[in-house]
């Protein structure tokens, strides 16, 4: 079902945020994101000038290099644009990414790593969500796919029972996808 329609408004601002997964030949995996800020109106910037209307405000992209455990290889940044000329200082920190794996506490982990002053906002942002979501649509669906039939039966409660209303324990995904780890009150 659509959103219910509008009030009438004005469109002022837009953030785009675009992400890829890539199967590399050497066995690893490239995930890349992009996020960019843009104005409808032209506005000066104490360091940058004008700022047409339509001219990216924030243009950062990163690039995680990850393993089939999705612990991060390599990590690389860039600004594009920012509001201020400090602001491609900071890329090289997500380095400190390297070793830490998307997974429970990912979000912690990266704070810690690269949040406040040693990092960017909206890199941060990028890759606490987007990018590692991104990161795991890529690589788990395609290792259950490539490496076993979906008759399997997991040996251990799948991580993603419980993340969403879909994947609820006691729901019909569940017990149609994984039934020994199904919750619904039938069973009592």
């Amino acid at each position: 079902m659509p959103l219910s329609p509008p009030v009438k408004r004005n469109h002022i601002h837009t953030r785009e945020i675009r992400c890829i997964g890539y199967e590399r030949d050497d066995g690893l995996w490239d995930i890349e994101g992009r996020i960019t800020d843009t104005k409808t109106y032209s506005f000066e910037n104490q360091d940058r000038g004008l700022v047409g209307a339509g001219t990216p405000v924030h243009d950062m992209l990163v690039r995680l290099t990850v393993d089939n455990d999705l612990v991060v290889q390599d990590a690389e940044a860039s600004t594009e644009q920012g509001p201020f000329h400090i602001c491609p200082n900071i890329t090289d920190g997500v380095k400190a990414l390297i070793g830490l794996k998307i997974t429970t506490g990912w979000t912690r982990n990266v704070q810690k790593a690269i949040g406040g002053v040693k990092g960017c906002t909206h890199i941060n942002q990028l890759l606490i969500g987007p990018l590692a979501t991104t990161a795991y649509q890529s690589i788990v669906p395609r290792k259950i796919h490539v490496s076993k039939t979906h008759d399997d039966k997991p040996e251990k409660r799948p991580a993603i029972v419980d993340t969403c209303h879909a994947f609820a324990a006691d729901g019909p995904i569940v017990q149609r996808m994984w039934p020994d780890y199904y919750e619904g009150d039938d069973l009592k």
